[in-house]
């Protein structure tokens, strides 16, 4: 059985459509996985763009290369 995808993209973008920008910024730092910010990222490409969307959608590519990234430690 296949595992159901993460609420979180939509979620989040729920938040964007609201007009809460600092609260999806907040929630793109603690994103679970780095599917589920590629995920959101496809879906904000599909939302209008204006200069407050263009500001997440950098902020989401740079937490998208962070979790992408490999880890020099593991944590205990």
């Amino acid at each position: 059985m296949a595992k159901p995808k993460s609420e979180w993209p939509g979620k989040v973008l729920a938040l964007v459509q609201g007009g809460n920008i600092d609260a999806a910024v907040a929630q793109i730092k603690v994103a679970p996985t780095v599917g589920d910010v590629t995920r959101l990222q496809a879906l904000l490409a599909k939302l209008p763009q204006n200069a407050a969307l263009a500001q997440l959608n950098k902020v989401v590519e740079e937490e998208r290369a962070l979790l992408a990234a490999p880890r020099l430690h593991r944590s205990p």
